[in-house]
């Protein structure tokens, strides 16, 4: 009988860990969320240097090529579900294959200047602490696709 309670409780801890909840998205005052503390998660919105900094994604094209073109990288993209779809905001959910885990990831187009679009970019995980690099590489491969 108390292994059984045990049990259950490990595996209700164990689903609450997994649980997942809508984090605060979107823009407020020109600006993405910040990152947690936690490291599985990047923006270019955060400060050179801390750990969740990436750079953002310069485009040589107009606003409306821009987001078509990062519009068209996330339809190609497999697990992928535009959420938000903005004339300068696009917000859009990766999900793992195995564990089925949602990873928000934002774009927010800043406006045009000398032919160029400024793309400030933040992929973050909703649950656990660590995804091992996954956020970071993501945005790094979607860079490489829309820069070819």
């Amino acid at each position: 009988m108390l292994n059984r309670t045990f049990f259950y409780l490990f595996v209700f801890i164990l689903l609450q860990g997994c649980s997942s909840h809508m984090p605060k998205l979107g823009v407020s005052n020109g600006k993405l969320a910040a990152c947690p503390s936690s490291p599985n998660c990047v923006s270019s919105q955060a400060a050179v240097g801390d750990k969740h900094y990436i750079e953002p994604i310069v485009l040589k094209a107009s606003m409306a090529s821009a987001h078509d073109k990062v519009m068209s990288v996330l339809e190609s993209s497999r697990r992928t579900k535009v959420v938000v779809n903005e004339e300068n905001y696009i917000h859009a959910e990766f999900t793992s294959a195995v564990f089925r885990f949602v990873d928000d990831v934002e774009f927010l187009f800043a406006k045009e200047r000398d032919g160029e679009v400024m793309v400030d970019i933040r992929s973050a995980s909703r649950v656990g602490h660590s995804d091992f690099g996954v956020n970071r590489k993501r945005m790094e491969d979607i860079r490489g696709k829309l820069e070819e």
